[in-house]
């Protein structure tokens, strides 16, 4: 799934929802800015993919930052190059908002 020795590690829905509210994940979205303004997860910070720049990422303040896209396609690549660039990102929502909403969690309107 990832290349060069970094591993990617796959979360469900759930995992992440429950992460985000207990304050121990920092949903990073990787989504493009007209992607998210259709529909958005409820706790996500946009960083898109076109523009990535790891070092544009929030301080998560001591939470795991875990990338999320619309398949779970985008955000191994996010992972992959926030490792490269040296941070420990290796977590990503697996199927992303597809899966996200197909598991019932709420999602918000765009912004």
């Amino acid at each position: 799934m990832a290349d060069q020795g970094q591993h990617v590690h796959d979360l469900t829905p759930e995992d992440v929802s429950k992460g985000v509210a207990e304050g121990r994940y920092l949903l990073v979205d990787v989504r493009e800015l007209n992607e998210v303004a259709v529909e958005a997860y409820p706790s996500g910070v946009v960083v898109p993919l076109s523009t990535f720049d790891p070092q544009g990422i929030p301080d998560p303040r001591g939470r795991q930052v875990v990338f999320a896209c619309r398949s779970g396609k985008r955000s191994v690549t996010a992972s992959v190059a926030a490792q490269a660039a040296g941070l420990a990102y290796d977590k990503h929502l697996a199927g992303g908002m597809l899966a996200w909403k197909a598991a019932g969690l709420p999602t918000k309107a765009g912004r």
